[in-house]
């Protein structure tokens, strides 16, 4: 599933817009998913060479900490619950950790 440009462009809009909601560090989400710090600016870039399973883990990532966090997420207009089932035809979608708000 090939996303557009205006795509792209809203779903990083989206990513870096839950990512502040999150209260969380580049490097703590870094090392919550295991990720270096250049992988998650390349997921957080969502470009046609960002790996899509990173993209989608890390979308899944930021709604379960804000939601973790009490908040409510930005909602994502691409990477929705229907194209998910699309996506995963061709990507097996990874589950993602937990931040652990209690300690830090």
């Amino acid at each position: 599933m090939a996303l557009s440009t205006d795509e792209l462009g809203r779903t990083r809009s989206e990513l870096r817009a839950n990512l502040i909601l999150t209260d969380l560090t580049n490097a703590q989400v870094a090392t919550d998913l295991d990720w270096s710090p250049e992988r998650l600016v390349a997921a957080l870039q969502a470009t046609t060479a960002s790996d899509p399973v990173d993209v989608w883990q890390l979308r899944d990532y930021l709604e379960l900490a804000i939601r973790d966090a009490g908040r409510s997420p930005v909602p994502f207009t691409v990477l929705t619950a229907g194209n998910r089932n699309l996506v995963r035809r061709w990507f097996r979608l990874r589950k993602v950790p937990r931040h652990d708000f209690a300690n830090g």
